[in-house]
């Protein structure tokens, strides 16, 4: 072989080489970021759901209304149940509130 052949695998062995490390990085920074956007949104919708209960509570003590039902944990349930539960008190104060209008308008 010849040393300008030579010369040039070389090269490109270091070239592909310099890649693979540039794409792994990228990968495993991108990836990072991705795991990282996920946990602040989990964080930020945990603590939004925390502060629309905090005013849901203080809004009924304000009226003077009692929950009769126990509310579960958020922490001993899953995050699907709290939603499944909160659509669930939303269509009842729908109800009430067209059933609400549905008199006073008579």
């Amino acid at each position: 072989m010849s040393s300008p052949v030579l010369h040039a695998f070389y090269v490109g062995r270091a070239l592909a080489d310099a890649i693979n490390e540039r794409a792994e990085r990228l990968l495993t920074d991108g990836l990072s970021l991705v795991g990282k956007f996920d946990a602040e949104q989990r964080e930020y919708f945990r603590q939004f759901t925390e502060d629309v209960m905090a005013r849901a509570q203080q809004a009924e003590a304000e009226a003077g209304v009692t929950y009769s039902g126990t509310a579960p944990a958020v922490a001993d349930t899953d995050l699907q149940a709290t939603i499944d539960t909160l659509r669930a008190e939303i269509a009842q104060v729908r109800v009430a509130l067209q059933q609400y209008r549905t008199t006073s308008q008579v």
